[in-house]
């Protein structure tokens, strides 16, 4: 026989809103930004008013913890599909005010045109033309019903017609029924694994919307209020916005229940935080916290452990589940601890990242910040704990560790060699099969052949810049580092122009190895002039009278190094084989393919030598 996942139901919407109100269905969203527009929540209400399928909704249940006596916890019923649909009933129809992307609280008001059947969002001039009903929840409130709105809207109206005051009566009758509309709710069996609800949404969604364990973490905790669990969901929600968005502390702070749960003294330092180089979201936050406390990789077993699940006993218990939400507490206010935070930051600005731009991997900086937290629990010398966590976030870039496939089979993987190890023994281990010198002579160059700027490997070779303390191309007062955090560009060595004009296709004239990070002064000089032409300048700028005489100064001055010893160290650290381009001979394909051939080998070489020097870096 088949296997029985879920059963289907048909609810009035009156008593679905009945059920949120009572707390028997639990919405995640409520307490997050509403992402629906007020135009789309139009439409919703509209599509009621004529009858036309919404979809279905689903519910889940997950497994109930027992209790000591040998009862059921009774959990929630949690809204996994549906949530913005439900949402926007309840501020259109029964008055209930949403968050909006910047955490303000507001209604959305939906007008009705009886006349006409229009629905409309509510703007003050719909608000001043009695032809419209400016808020259709006056019809859902215990105030007006249809025959005193129907006798208000005719007065206004001078409608005086019987006939035109039955087909108003008609439609407002119709619209005020909407509360008797059925909406099918699919209610998934209590016990299923997270992957199989994951794939029943994915296959009843139609537009198949990304759902991940994070998702279903976070909505057990919001559904959770005995172990405090709504507020720890709030509390993540909260400080990943702050994180991102410091201004909003002022708005945040106006949640008094939230503040008196000290949460959000933890997070206050936020309010004046400008730095963006890790600006998280829910799903990076709740990986770290619970990988650093759990030592597990997959997201699916919080959810398990949030409901009780002891993994030993494959039993569900009561007191599990309270254990796995102070457990879950405390790694999130280890996470968000400021000294933590900062000092992380502090850890990848030591690495050459300067700026979010550079951040090779989100994943990479995750897992960094996991290894960070666990040396930190296990009272290791900071000395210890800043060479390691820098070597697993440049590592797990250049590796792509953490980077599409299985994710989570490499979180899970890497906590668990870890914990079973330690982080200097797993990473030594990881470096001697991934990090071989066939990757750095071989591999790397390989992977540096490519045209896309955002190349993880990039990043991590301007991060060698950085971290280096080199200067600009052709500049002699200006570092990569304060380039890259201001007025930069990234210039091509065969400038593009100079090239497409050659018929040569963006692929080509926008490798990897084409690009140097340069001042915009020194840029707009050199144009569209070829490399041949403006390196022989630079070199005949550094003889004494082309350069410093006031009387003959070259019309174009490339850079402004004036030293021979001093070029020769500007090339070398920005990898240009200048010699290929000062004897230049043979045709222009020739020479560029040579070219970036050559500096692929020099770039790795610098990442290798950049990586190794981590061992030792103090930030």
């Amino acid at each position: 026989m088949p296997l029985e996942l879920y059963d289907v139901n048909q609810y009035k919407v009156q008593s679905l809103l009945s059920k949120i109100e009572e707390g028997e269905i639990a919405i995640p969203e409520i307490q997050r930004p509403f992402k629906w527009s007020g135009a789309k929540v139009r439409d919703f209400i509209d599509s009621l008013y004529r009858g036309y399928p919404v979809g279905y909704l689903i519910v889940w249940k997950t497994e109930d913890a027992r209790l000591k006596g040998g009862g059921a916890s009774g959990g929630k019923l949690i809204l996994v599909d549906g949530q913005q649909r439900v949402t926007a009933l309840r501020t259109a129809l029964i008055g209930k005010r949403i968050l909006d992307e910047n955490y303000q609280e507001k209604r959305i008001q939906i007008a009705f045109h009886p006349e006409d059947e229009k629905f409309e969002v509510a703007n003050p001039a719909i608000k001043r033309n009695p032809a419209w009903i400016s808020d259709i929840g006056v019809l859902f409130s215990s105030e007006k019903r249809v025959r005193h709105l129907l006798s208000e809207y005719c007065e206004k109206n001078h409608i005086e017609s019987e006939a035109k005051k039955d087909e108003i009566d008609d439609r407002l009758e119709r619209l005020e029924s909407i509360k008797n509309n059925l909406l099918g709710l699919i209610e998934l069996k209590s016990g299923l694994d997270v992957e199989i609800v994951t794939e029943i949404f994915i296959r009843v969604n139609s537009k198949a919307v990304a759902l991940n364990a994070a998702d279903f973490a976070m909505s057990k905790m919001a559904a959770n209020e005995k172990y405090g669990g709504h507020q720890l969901r709030k509390c993540i929600d909260y400080f990943c916005h702050l994180a991102s968005r410091p201004e909003a502390y002022g708005t945040l702070a106006r949640d008094v229940d939230f503040v008196e749960t000290g949460y959000f003294q933890k997070m206050s330092w936020l309010k004046t935080e400008m730095d963006d180089i890790y600006d998280p979201s829910y799903t990076d936050m709740l990986r770290v916290a619970f990988m650093s406390e759990f030592k597990r990789g997959r997201l699916a077993d919080l959810v398990a452990l949030l409901s009780g699940r002891d993994f030993e006993t494959r039993e569900y218990k009561e007191e599990s589940a309270e254990k796995s939400f102070d457990r879950l507490k405390e790694s999130v206010l280890r996470y968000m601890n400021e000294a933590n935070f900062k000092r992380f930051i502090g850890i990848l600005r030591s690495a050459g990242i300067v700026k979010s731009a550079m951040v090779g991997s989100m994943n990479a900086v995750n897992f960094a910040y996991v290894v960070f937290l666990t040396l930190r629990a296990g009272s290791a010398h900071h000395e210890e704990i800043e060479e390691l966590t820098r070597r697993w976030y440049v590592m797990s870039v250049l590796t792509n560790r953490y980077s599409g496939g299985p994710v989570e089979s490499a979180f899970a993987q890497d906590i668990a060699m870890i914990d079973r190890l330690s982080a200097r023994a797993s990473l030594d281990q990881i470096e001697g099969s991934e990090l071989s010198d066939v990757f750095w002579n071989v591999s790397l160059p390989g992977r540096l052949n490519v045209s896309v700027k955002t190349s993880p490997y990039f990043k991590v070779f301007l991060a060698s810049l950085a971290k280096a303390n080199d200067k600009g191309f052709l500049s002699r007062d200006h570092t990569v580092r304060d380039l890259l955090l201001g007025d930069s560009e990234i210039h091509h060595v065969f400038p593009k122009s100079y090239l497409a004009k050659r018929g040569y296709t963006k692929g080509v004239y926008n490798q990897l190895a084409n690009y140097v990070v340069v001042q915009s002064e020194i840029n707009r000089v050199i144009s569209d002039t070829p490399p041949t032409v403006y390196f022989k300048a630079a070199r005949e700028q550094c003889s004494a009278h082309a350069s410093i005489a006031l009387g003959s100064r070259p019309r174009k001055i490339y850079g402004s190094i004036g030293d021979a010893e001093e070029l020769r160290a500007n090339y070398e650290q920005h990898c240009i084989p200048y010699e290929i381009l000062e004897n230049a001979n043979g045709s222009l394909k020739e020479l560029y393919d040579d070219f970036c051939e050559e500096r692929r080998k020099l770039m790795a070489k610098k990442m290798s030598d950049y990586y190794r020097g981590l061992s030792s870096a103090a930030p």
